[in-house]
């Protein structure tokens, strides 16, 4: 019979350990993916961090340049005119400015979320016209909004300079 050696230790942070209620779920959930992807571009070399690696152009820093956009349109009631420009940082934001811009994104729409004690109500983003979608759905989205790029900066940030691992 032939044994299989498995690492003993694979070097990526775990999902978490989350409570049982959905918000507490969902949320852990979230904040996994957004420390993860924040920590991935966080030090990454410049001017490679901006380089598109794929035909499509998608580079590491437009990765969370796009995400801030979209945290802020869906938590905070940012409008945006023009998604394809949210994947183009400017030339004069730094990787820590692009970190630093998202994590306290991240913060703001924490703020929101915190009292946000029923997901079957609407984000309570201040936008007129029509009311935003329900918690569930925003958090829902966001997961799997964060988790699809954060897919993408594991793949572009190896690229660049081999690092692996959330």
């Amino acid at each position: 019979m032939t044994s299989i050696t498995r690492p003993t230790h694979r070097g990526d942070t775990p999902p978490p350990r989350t409570g049982s209620s959905e918000a507490e779920v969902l949320r852990g959930f979230l904040d996994y993916l957004r420390t993860s992807i924040a920590a991935k571009v966080d030090g990454a070399p410049e001017p490679r961090v901006r380089a598109a690696a794929v035909p499509s152009g998608t580079n590491l820093l437009g990765l969370l340049n796009h995400l801030t956009a979209v945290e802020r349109w869906m938590f905070l009631g940012d409008g945006v005119t023009d998604w394809p420009a949210t994947f183009r940082a400017a030339p004069t934001d730094s990787v820590a400015d692009i970190v630093a811009r998202y994590r306290e994104t991240v913060e703001r729409a924490n703020v929101v979320l915190d009292v946000c004690t029923d997901l079957d109500a609407p984000v309570p983003r201040p936008r007129s016209g029509r009311p935003g979608p329900s918690v569930r759905w925003a958090l829902t989205h966001m997961i799997e909004e964060t988790g699809r790029h954060a897919g993408h900066a594991d793949i572009l940030r190896e690229l660049i300079d081999g690092s692996t691992g959330r």
